[in-house]
């Protein structure tokens, strides 16, 4: 019974951990794809509009469309490429493609961790509910004596 409840507890600790990276890979590719959307909106048509620039996720500055034909794309720990807009546009694929994968893999483990935590927990009731059993007839059949 212990060691079910060991194997319940280590279950449920992977169910987290899958879940939680899960929810990494979605918010990450869904990042990809918001970026990706954005560079439709670059053409020459808005050469010269007003924008307004982003200084932290809750301040921004008007400033004005200048260059469609390039962007800088963040590629991870502070650094940036200038890219072509249809560059950035492969490369945004690519990300989201290559996330999409990578969830693609996560999520059977996730459902085999949850259908193997279901399991043990079915055959921890079962379990309990033996042993009351034992102990209710165990009880009855003392207090026949």
């Amino acid at each position: 019974m212990q060691q079910l409840n060991q194997l319940s507890q280590s279950l449920e600790q992977e169910i987290e951990f899958l879940s939680s990276s899960l929810g990494q890979l979605k918010m990450a590719q869904q990042k990809f794809m918001e970026s990706q959307e954005s560079l439709t909106k670059i053409n020459k048509d808005n050469t010269g509009k007003s924008i307004l620039v982003p200084l932290t996720s809750s301040m921004y500055v008007p400033g004005q469309l200048s260059d469609t034909d390039n962007v800088l794309v963040d590629i991870g720990t502070g650094y940036y490429l200038e890219k072509t807009v249809s560059d950035a546009h492969e490369y945004f694929k690519r990300k989201t493609d290559f996330l999409t994968k990578q969830m693609e893999r996560v999520q059977p483990a996730l459902q085999e961790k949850y259908r193997a935590k279901q399991a043990v927990t079915e055959v921890l009731q079962l379990r309990v509910q033996a042993q009351l059993a034992a102990q209710h007839q165990q009880g009855a059949a003392t207090s026949k004596a």
